[in-house]
């Protein structure tokens, strides 16, 4: 795999040298458990995959090297970079402006970019509708463009199963920029509509079957379905993408159970149900699939509690905090900051979407076993940062460097 040039800050030793050991030992990926870090009156058990992927990489390197190349120009993005408080903070400190939030109100006008700016695109990928506003002003939307490949990917299925008159269904976070932008290339070629879990897929499945009336649809998924969608007619063939950080556990059960409403309502079995069900291999890019089934083989083990690191609106980021949370207390956390004490954590509940303190988190017993796991997008220097807070709090038998060269 590419090797990337990404800021140094961003790397750690500790966590270089681990994941370095554990590739040279299982090249193919076949072993999930979790790396034990025995500190002595604390053991961590870091997840097998965690942390920076391809589609990160590859954004933050084009980040970079497209400020260093452009001095004295205008550089701007069109929403975060990524979902990391850290990397979006550095891009602002060396001038980077942002046009939209995440939501996609825009910050900054379209109509204040010229010609001579340049704007990077993240790497969630855009809407066409953007895109097309930008090519108007003169500004190129390939040059600067860092969509990840495996987003491409859902988009390019997409298309597929359009050319042959499928519906397309994404499963998918609605407001979420990438969900936004897939929603934005498929309705260019076939209707489109967006679930975001399994109740709203059920829901959909009763107009399919035709247990709801077709006229309640419109208010029910407002703002989920393209132009001109017609319920009786638009969801006789469908076929099912998502976007690609969502679990793939609910990925898989809203297909299945999709495909079941259609060959129940016309009588099919596996010899035809391609007739109204499109064959979709799952869209989930492979840092998804991994950190997920990272995290199943970490919380399998006897541990006290869970850390998942990451920015708190980083999507497979929250996917991962629900994993941890059906075995074990977890505490989502930006960063080792987060950690006031051995008494006191801040952490965000992303079912409530606020901070809230937690006093007494580590248990009174030695050792303590910590689960730390991190998404996608976030720096491994931020881990290892978790990783030295905590030792910080007990009279550890190894120092970080000892551990590094353990794994040498």
């Amino acid at each position: 795999m590419k090797q990337f040039t990404i800021p140094f800050t961003y790397r750690s030793k500790l966590i270089t040298a681990i994941k370095n050991k554990r590739k040279e030992k299982d090249k193919m990926k076949k072993d999930f458990s979790p790396t034990l870090l025995d500190f002595g009156p604390v053991q961590i058990f870091l997840a097998r995959h965690f942390g920076f992927c391809y589609g990160v990489e590859n954004a933050i390197e084009i980040a970079f090297r497209t400020i260093e190349e452009n001095p004295g120009r205008r550089i701007f993005l069109l929403s975060e970079m990524i979902h990391n408080p850290r990397v979006n903070a550095d891009l602002k400190q060396l001038g980077v402006q942002f046009i939209q939030n995440t939501a996609g109100k825009n910050l900054i006008p379209f109509e204040t970019l010229t010609s001579d700016d340049i704007v990077l695109i993240p790497a969630f990928g855009t809407t066409l509708k953007t895109e097309e506003k930008l090519n108007e002003i003169g500004l190129t939307t390939t040059e600067y463009n860092t969509t990840c490949p495996f987003v491409e990917k859902v988009w390019n299925r997409s298309e597929q199963i359009a050319k042959k008159n499928y519906t397309v269904v994404v499963h998918g976070k609605p407001t979420h920029e990438e969900t936004r932008a897939t929603f934005s290339h498929a309705a260019i070629a076939t209707p489109t509509i967006v679930v975001n879990d399994m109740k709203e897929a059920i829901e959909l499945g009763k107009y399919i079957s035709g247990e709801k009336p077709a006229g309640n649809f419109n208010k029910e998924f407002a703002g989920r379905f393209s132009e001109n969608f017609d319920v009786e007619n638009d969801l006789q063939r469908i076929g099912v993408v998502n976007q690609t950080t969502m679990l793939a556990s609910d990925t898989q059960a809203i297909s299945n159970y999709l495909k079941q409403v259609m060959v129940k309502k016309y009588a099919l079995d596996e010899t035809n149900v391609e007739e109204r069900f499109a064959d979709t291999k799952d869209t989930l890019c492979y840092a998804t699939n991994d950190n997920q089934s990272a995290v199943y083989g970490m919380v399998a083990q006897d541990a006290d509690l869970a850390i998942v690191v990451g920015g708190y609106n980083s999507s497979n980021t929250s996917h991962l905090v629900e994993l941890c949370e059906q075995k074990l207390p977890t505490y989502f956390i930006s960063s080792a900051d987060k950690i006031i004490s051995e008494k006191e954590i801040i952490h965000f509940d992303f079912h409530t979407k606020e901070e809230k303190t937690t006093l007494d988190f580590l248990p009174a017993k030695k050792p303590v076993k910590i689960l730390i796991t991190s998404g996608a997008s976030c720096p491994d220097a931020i881990v290892e940062n978790v990783i030295i807070k905590l030792n910080s709090f007990f009279n550890t038998e190894k120092s970080i460097d000892e551990m590094i060269n353990c794994f040498l």
